[in-house]
């Protein structure tokens, strides 16, 4: 299964920052919106990058709560790894897994079309070990 699958279930709204934005209105946000990372992208839509919880904190604990005045871009992630809606939720898990990260923007011809947490990951894959078990149950009761 793929990741248009998790984004017709989940919607396809991602919130963003611009990358002059201070860490401060950032940090409103997020907890106004009760989510742990912002894609940062350009005016025209085009991914620069992410901040996230993670990011914030590191931010804080080298520059002190002077951090919170620096534009978001100065403390985001710029190389993000970004996924497209073809990409196979097992393969979106890997990356995530493999790279220590919780949020992936997906792409379309180079805009943002949906992010995907691992939440949103592990929900699905439960939901895929529940039907699984489901239909195995089915099958030992018919046989």
């Amino acid at each position: 299964m793929t990741v248009a699958r998790i984004l017709a279930v989940k919607g396809r709204v991602v919130t963003t920052v611009l990358p002059h934005r201070t860490v401060e209105e950032t940090v409103a946000i997020l907890a106004e919106k009760r989510i742990g990372a912002i894609v940062v992208t350009g005016s025209d839509g085009e991914v620069l990058g992410i901040i996230s919880e993670r990011d914030i904190v590191k931010a804080i604990a080298r520059g002190g709560a002077g951090a919170l005045q620096d534009a978001v871009s100065k403390h985001m992630t710029s190389k993000v790894i970004t996924a497209t809606e073809d990409t196979s939720v097992h393969g979106v898990m890997e990356e995530m897994t493999s790279g220590r990260f919780r949020h992936v923007p997906i792409v379309n011809a180079g805009r943002l079309s949906g992010l995907v947490s691992i939440g949103d990951v592990v929900k699905y894959r439960l939901e895929e070990i529940d039907n699984e078990r489901q239909a195995l149950r089915q099958y030992i009761a018919s046989a």
